[in-house]
């Protein structure tokens, strides 16, 4: 004992133990090492966003740190349980609850609440039996980590069925006062400036239905380009679109089916999809986007190119627009059975001539209402143009990123003038190359 207590005084003069402040030291720092970080006593979920829509709807839960989810169903009644690991009970997060609007097709409430220790638990109670999707996306543009839960109904909406369907209610006689009231045809139309002699009618040479797909770029959790004074593109594409469709409706022997009918995304591949479905005879994708330079103006009308952009401009816009699945999110782990046909079918190079007819006619009218960036027709490997089988083009309408340019996009006789040069040309188009006929679909 006393051997021991000897070496112990001459190990402390030695210095080969601690001294007392020292060890207090070291136990502090030995704690701080078991102190849990800031995000795992909590992860704050900073927004949560609800998009509702035929199609489906979409919850997007955003975080600085990625979640760790579990998603379970639970029948009679239908609901969803989705578990979240280490997330705080948050203000944006309890908001969540309250953006659940009547009319989503889906969704009934939600509940959220800690169902134990490290879980926060969302209870989504639904009005029918959905398909789900949950998975996470990384950071991109404005957004954080994302966790994204899609609802897709068991049984696809079919457009083409609905198509039908809404073009048989506006041949009823007994329904024709309703259709004449809806939204997209009450709009005001602007005075026709004047301008060149009128083409003959689309149904001049055609005696069955024409089906135009009009489809309003990005939408939901991609907004599109914004302009200065914060005009979401998404907006002013689809405000264009619809009055598209209404004055498409209006003519014979012509209809329209929007692709996007409100505020959600659909991915790029799927947009393609559903012209093909309901057998578009050409589709027209709306945009109104920005540039690196505020100076940039004037409208511009794209086709699909095999061979790379016919300019440097060109390929930086088909590069944005094709990154907007990252931006709207889509679902990598889904593999799509048509994407590889529909790219094996590009070398219909005939689809890609008639696709240049039709924006060269398109394009002669914008010139008659705005500036045109360039005066040809410009080409590019624009995702949402690869239907392999339907003319497709894209019409900038005008710069958001350019004040003026914005300015006009939010006026609504601009966006009139433009619903009618994007028609007049579509019917000069088909006045000078007739649609084949058609067996399915028969004149009414």
């Amino acid at each position: 004992m006393h051997s021991g207590t000897r070496t112990l005084n001459q190990d402390r003069r030695s210095g080969t133990l601690p001294r007392p402040g020292l060890v207090w030291y070291l136990l502090l720092l030995f704690a701080c090492c078991l102190t849990p970080p800031a995000h795992a006593q909590g992860i704050a979920i900073t927004a949560a966003r609800v998009w509702p829509a035929a199609d489906y709807t979409r919850i997007t839960l955003e975080s600085r740190v990625p979640v760790t989810h579990t998603l379970l169903s639970v029948k009679d009644p239908e609901r969803l349980v989705l578990d979240l690991e280490g997330v705080e009970i948050t203000a944006a997060l309890t908001q969540l609850a309250e953006r659940i609007s009547r009319d989503d097709p889906y969704i009934k409430a939600v509940r959220i609440g800690r169902y134990k220790p490290g879980i926060v638990r969302l209870v989504l109670d639904l009005k029918t039996e959905v398909k789900p999707q949950a998975f996470v996306l990384p950071p991109v543009g404005d957004y954080g980590h994302r966790l994204v839960l899609d609802l897709y109904p068991l049984q696809p909406p079919d457009p083409l069925l609905a198509f039908l369907e809404r073009n048989e209610t506006r041949r009823s006689p007994e329904r024709a006062e309703t259709t004449a009231a809806a939204p997209e045809q009450t709009e005001t139309v602007a005075p026709r400036s004047p301008r060149r002699s009128e083409p003959r009618p689309a149904d001049g040479r055609s005696k069955r239905l024409i089906i135009v797909a009009v489809d309003a770029g990005h939408g939901g959790e991609d907004p599109g380009a914004r302009g200065r004074s914060g005009t979401n593109e998404k907006d002013i594409t689809l405000a264009i679109a619809r009055r598209l469709k209404a004055r498409i409706d209006r003519e014979r022997n012509m209809r329209a089916v929007l692709i996007r009918d409100g505020d959600y995304y659909i991915p790029l591949h799927m947009r393609v999809q559903k012209a093909r479905r309901v057998n578009a005879d050409i589709f027209v994708s709306i945009h109104a986007d920005a540039f690196i330079r505020p100076e940039a103006r004037g409208s511009s009308v794209f086709a699909l190119s095999e061979r790379g952009a016919t300019s440097v401009a060109a390929n930086w816009l088909a590069r944005r627009e094709n990154e907007a699945d990252l931006i709207g999110g889509v679902n990598l782990d889904v593999p799509d059975p048509h994407l590889k046909r529909t790219l094996l079918d590009l070398s219909q190079t005939a689809t890609i001539n008639d696709s240049l007819k039709l924006a060269k006619a398109v394009l002669s009218e914008l010139g008659e209402i705005n500036a045109l960036h360039k005066a040809h027709v410009e080409q590019a490997g624009f995702a949402v143009l690869k239907a392999p089988d339907i003319p497709s083009i894209l019409v900038e309408t005008a710069f958001i990123s350019n004040p003026h340019e914005e300015r006009k996009l939010r006026d609504p006789a601009y966006q009139n003038r433009m619903a009618d040069a994007i028609l007049t040309g579509i019917k000069r188009y088909f006045a000078q190359n007739p649609p084949l006929a058609r067996e399915r679909l028969a004149q009414n």
